[in-house]
């Protein structure tokens, strides 16, 4: 029966990933863009849940006017859904996350136009 080399020694095992890992750059833009990603992060997160909200505040006001049992709250859970996912897209559309970022697509649509 072979014998079997010893395992290798943890230190050099962490020396060498080390060597391997490329060091992080490290620049101000980190902590200056923190408070403005948080900020539109929370705009985000605030216009899916109130449109949500509305849609199912309004949905079952309807119901109960009408008599008409979760229909229209589940309708209009849809309808608060899409205006919330619709205003998240135009939110982070001037990011140039979007179809057009704001400079390209004001030039495109200006295009169209003509």
């Amino acid at each position: 029966m072979a014998t079997e080399p010893p395992p290798p020694n943890l230190d050099d095992i962490e020396r060498r990933l080390k060597q391997a890992r490329p060091e992080p750059v490290r620049d101000g833009a980190d902590a200056a863009d923190r408070p403005r990603a948080m900020g539109m992060a929370f705009r985000v997160s605030v216009e899916l849940v109130s449109a949500l909200a509305v849609g199912v505040g309004l949905g079952w006001l309807i119901d109960y006017w009408l008599g008409t049992g979760p229909w229209a709250m589940v309708v209009m859970f849809f309808l608060g859904a899409a205006a919330g996912m619709l205003n998240v897209y135009r939110a982070v559309e001037g990011l140039g996350f979007g179809r057009w970022s704001k400079d390209q697509g004001l030039k495109d649509r200006t295009k169209e136009e003509d």
